[in-house]
Parts: structure tokens; sequence; C-alpha cells
């Protein structure tokens, strides 16, 4: 029912009614809350009101007793009497003492009494539930009241009165308790809602705008939120969210990069594989030339050509968002090496070029992709020595295996890699520590050997930087195959 609903509201145009703010909600509960709070002590106000008023009502005919009981006789002339239950405001009073309860004074009694209320033993709840009971409670009423004023010890007064006055005294009170409470809940509402208002909803709100702003154009970095240096928990929602945004502005920065060389390889791949596919036609030609050196550059020239217009029609290295799966196979990994070498022009003047590996050692990979692999260690190991200036170092390559992993390191003897460089060292684009670099080549090495269930590592950087390339044999599954041939 609700999504059809919010369906047709947005078929027919019209906006969602929107529901009440921060602030308003916060008014509206601060003015909830501080009437309730007025309601909680008005209870007890008039509560202690209706009992005072009562005990001065003993206690003014206690007096008239006392006055009673010193005149003649023990009997007062009638005007008096009448003045004395008239200043009580009562119309009977009766005294206990010593077990005995004795009327003193009384005029027109009334037939029936209402209610009856003792004072003397009365909880708070009690007294609070007769003094409500009172504004609800018929202006006529009759009530006997019992308590203790106090002049004469182990002696308790006894009275008939009628309730009307008292009526009259409480409402009188509850309108100056309530305009009084409607006066401090506005003072007090107004303070507790500017205080929350500019401690809680404010920065609240100001979050709140931020994070629809940043949405809107997330990689414009102005719109990142600047944090107000407050040290409470607004101030550490503002340090999350800023440093959150940034994170998200750099990785959307590096998307649209990647977005933008991926459009540009796509754009070239086609011309440059047909510019590859005509030097591969001319290549071809020099096999007629008789001259030893060319006959054997030519096949490592075609061969790079090959590699090179596979790549091409991969859309090249992070063209793709993935690899294509390695087709593994066990070739010698000396071989490889060598080639790697003779393609990067080692050795060269000043730079040495030391490969230990057996000539029987045998790898299972994918060669073309460790080609890839082992070129781009090879060339930051190149770059890594002409940055010195002089060019002038050695790069070793050396390979073993341990059981069905074959371990392949490539060390050079250049500065290393700065900090900020290791702490994203397999990061497209974070990688890059010298001028020129693009920040690729180890995001795909690394890329190329995960593929390969390997691992890739940099183990030293003391005296130069130090790569390790581990790459296990692939599983048989020989129950499979068994499954296959039936």
């Amino acid at each position: 029912m609700s999504v059809t609903s919010h369906d047709e509201s947005q078929a027919s145009g019209k906006a969602p009614a929107r529901a009440p703010g921060l602030s308003a909600k916060l008014l509206l509960l601060t003015v909830l809350f501080v009437m309730l709070a007025e309601v909680l002590v008005f209870a007890p106000s008039v509560s202690n009101f209706r009992k005072q008023w009562l005990m001065e009502r003993l206690g003014t005919a206690q007096i008239a007793s006392l006055a009673a009981e010193a005149a003649p006789g023990g009997q007062l002339p009638t005007m008096l009497r009448d003045e004395l239950l008239k200043n009580a405001m009562v119309k009977a009073i009766s005294v206990k003492r010593a077990n005995a309860r004795v009327l003193v004074i009384e005029m027109d009694m009334p037939a029936e009494v209402d209610a009856t209320y003792d004072l003397r033993n009365a909880s708070w709840v009690t007294l609070i539930a007769d003094a409500l009971m009172v504004y609800v409670s018929p202006k006529d009423r009759v009530v006997r009241v019992i308590g203790e004023p106090g002049l004469n010890k182990d002696e308790f007064i006894d009275v008939v009165m009628g309730e009307e006055t008292l009526k009259a005294a409480m409402i009188r009170y509850g309108l100056d308790i309530l305009g009084l409470s409607i006066i401090i809940s506005i003072i007090t509402a107004a303070l507790l809602y500017l205080s929350l208002n500019w401690l809680l909803v404010k920065p609240m709100t100001g979050l709140t705008k931020n994070i629809v702003r940043f949405r809107e154009r997330p990689e414009d970095p102005t719109r990142i939120i600047t944090p107000s240096g407050r040290r409470d928990e607004i101030g550490t929602a503002e340090r999350e969210l800023s440093a959150m945004q940034h994170e998200l502005s750099e990785t959307l920065t590096q998307k649209s990069r990647l977005a933008a060389l991926g459009l540009a390889v796509s754009k070239i791949s086609h011309d440059l594989r047909n510019m590859l596919s005509s030097a591969q036609l001319l290549s071809d030609r020099l096999r007629t030339v008789k001259d030893p050196t060319v006959q054997r550059l030519v096949p490592k020239l075609i061969a790079s050509l090959d590699r090179a217009i596979r790549l091409c029609a991969h859309t090249l290295d992070f063209g793709q968002a993935h690899e294509a799966p390695p087709r593994r196979k066990r070739f010698a990994l000396a071989p490889l090496v060598a080639e790697v070498g003779d393609s990067l022009g080692l050795p060269r003047p000043g730079i040495d070029w030391m490969v230990t590996i057996d000539a029987a050692l045998e790898i299972d990979a994918d060669r073309d992709q460790l080609y890839r692999v082992m070129s781009n260690l090879c060339r930051n190991a190149v770059q890594a020595l002409e940055s010195e200036g002089d060019a002038r170092g050695e790069i070793a390559v050396s390979g073993r295996r341990e059981g069905s992993v074959t371990i392949v390191e490539v060390a050079d003897t250049g500065p290393g890699l700065p900090e900020k460089a290791r702490s994203h060292l397999f990061e497209a684009f974070q990688s890059v520590a010298r001028k020129g670099g693009s920040g690729l080549g180890l995001a795909i090495a690394a890329e190329l050997v995960q593929a390969h269930g390997g691992q890739i590592a940099l183990v030293n950087n003391e005296g130069g930087a130090t790569f390790r390339v581990s790459i296990p044999d692939a599983v048989v599954d020989l129950e499979g195959m068994r499954r296959r041939r039936a």
C-alpha cells in the first residue's frame, strides 16, 4: 500500500509531504516535557497548600475551643460562639483529650457529612489525591477534618466545615501556580531550545546539508566539509565525515582517471594494432638478410611484436577491468629472463646484468604474462639506477624451486623505495616512486602474479630494492581428467 501511494504521488507530480525538522521536533518535545515537569510540581504544591490551609483552620478552631473552655460554666454567648466559628470557618469543633471526645462548640450542624479527612497520618499520595478531588467535587460539600495543630500535646481537633471556601482558595492558588508555571515553562523551554539548537540541531543540520551537497558533486573538493574543531561527538563526526569525503573524492578521481585511460586506450588500440601488424610484416623480410646478428635478433623482434599485438587486442594493460586468465604451461625460466634483458638493452654502460638461474629450472605459468611481470620489475630497477644520475649499479635476477613453488627474485643496487611508495606499493597510480613513472607497473605485476595463485612482495629495501615473486605449480585435477576421459 505504501509503495503504491508513493508511486502514485510521483506519477501525479506532487512532492511528498515534508516531515517536521529537528528544530520543530525539539521545540515540541521541550514544551511537552517542561509542561509535564510543571504538572509534577503543581500536584504536590496544591496538596501542600490544602494541608496548610486546613491546619490553619484547625489552629483557629483550637484557639476557639480554649476560649470556650475559659468561659464561665463552659458556655459561650451565642453571638460570641457564632463569631468564633465564623473566624475559624467551621460549623462545629470538638477536642479529644484523655481518650475522650468532647463537643465544645457547634452551630447549625448538617444532617450528613460528605467526607472525612484525617491529617495526622495521611501519606503524600493520599494528600495529593484529596487535593485534586477538591477541584472536581461539588461546591456545597460538608467535610470533617481531624488534625493536631500542636498547641496542646496529646490533643487533636475535630472540625466540621463547608468545603466551598477551601475550593475557592485552591482555585485562586491553582491559577497563580498555572500562570507562574506558564512563564517558567516559556523561559525554560526557550533557554533549553536555544541551547540544544546551538549545541546539537544546527551542527546536525550543517552535517546533513553538507552530505546532500557533497552527494550532488562528490568529485568537487570544495564541497568537502571543514571540521569545526569541536572536541565532542559532533566534532568527531565532522572529522570522520571529512576523512571519508576526502577518500571518496580521491577514489572517484582515480576512477575517472582509469575511465579516461580506458577510453584513450580503446581509441588507439585499433590503429596501434594495425601499425604493429605492418611492422611485423616488415620484420619478416629481415629473415632474408644473411647477417648473423640480424638472424639472432629477428626471432626476438618478431616475438616482441606478437606480444604487443596480443596486448593491443586486450586493450592494453589496465584498459580492461581484469586480465585474461593465465594459460599455464611448463617452460624454462632462464631463456625468458634473458629475453627480458635483451628487450631492455641489458647489460648497458654503467648497469651490470647478473642472471643466476639454472638452465634446467622450469616454471608453470603463462609465458606472456610472466614476461610482463619480469619486464615491469626489471624496468623499474633500471629506472631506479638511472634516477641517481650516474646510472651505475647492478641488476641481479635469481631463481630457485622450493617444493612445488618457483621463486624468482629481482634485486638492484639503487636507492630503494621511499616510504610514500611503500605504503601503496601495488595500487594503481599510487606507487609512483620516480618522476616519469605511470604507477601501473607494480600494480600490473601484482595482478598477474595473483592470477597464478602466487605472491609478490618487497623483501628488502636497504642498499637497493629486492622483489620476490612466488608462483606455485598448477593443481592438476586428476579426478576431473578421469571423468572427462570416461
